[in-house]
Order: C-alpha cells, then sequence, then structure tokens
C-alpha cells in the first residue's frame, strides 16, 4: 500500500503519454525524418520545464519527500555518453519506442512491444554484467 502513490502517478503519466500521441510510432518517424515538429515541441518543454524544476531545487534548497537534502552534482563530459547516445538513438528509430513509453505500450494493448521491453531490460543487465570492463 505504501508505493500505491507511485502506481497512481505511473497510471497518470501513462494517460498522458498516450493521449498525447507520445507513444505513436507514425510521431516518433515523423520525428526522425524531420517531419513534424510535434514530438520536438514536447520534449523541447520536457527540457524546459527540467531546467526550470533544477534551477528551483538548487535556489530554494528543496528536500526530497523524506526531509532528505537533494543533491544535484556536476558530471564531467565522457565520449561515451556519446557513443550511448548514437545507439540510444538508433534503437528508438528502429522500434519506434523509446523506454518510457514501453509500459503505456503495453498497457494500450501493444503487446509486441514486449520483446523490445525484454531487450532493453537484457540490455541493461548486460551493461552491468560488463560494467567493470568497459571504458568509463
Amino acid at each position: 500500500m505504501r508505493h500505491l502513490k507511485y502506481f497512481i502517478v505511473g497510471l497518470f503519466f501513462g494517460f498522458v503519454l498516450v493521449k498525447a500521441e507520445i507513444i505513436s510510432w507514425f510521431r516518433i518517424q515523423e520525428m526522425f525524418r524531420f517531419q513534424s515538429f510535434h514530438m520536438y515541441g514536447i520534449l523541447g518543454s520536457a527540457l524546459l520545464v527540467a531546467m526550470l524544476s533544477v534551477y528551483l531545487i538548487k535556489k530554494f534548497k528543496l528536500k526530497t519527500i523524506g526531509g532528505e537534502e537533494i543533491k544535484i552534482e556536476a558530471k564531467k563530459f565522457h565520449w561515451g555518453n556519446v557513443y550511448g547516445a548514437i545507439i540510444f538513438g538508433f534503437g528508438w528509430a528502429m522500434t519506434g519506442a523509446c523506454p518510457g513509453p514501453l509500459y503505456a505500450l503495453m498497457g494500450s494493448g501493444v503487446y509486441v512491444i514486449a520483446v523490445v521491453l525484454l531487450s532493453a531490460v537484457f540490455g541493461t543487465y548486460c551493461y552491468g554484467a560488463f560494467k567493470e570492463r568497459l571504458p568509463h
């Protein structure tokens, strides 16, 4: 029961993803073909909200619900992030789905996305297994 609030927020988030057509394969393909501003507008507005949120967290020294201090540490540039982003983008373009909407797609009845979801979980497992041997 203590995780019910997260379940409810997740349901609401999934509903928003479906209604905003963020999970639409056609919208994602339009984005990668530069045929529509729809997804760029959503991603751009999400970026602005994230920037404003981080600014407000730092300015007012906000704390978590549990009362813990929120620490946002600067990250150094690393080429591995660029390579990972390229691989992520290829996967997104090929499958028509990024990790966030996978669950919303499953909930919408697009059960073939289970292959993508299992592949994402497997890829995450492989990264964890080989993390120590990879250049960081």
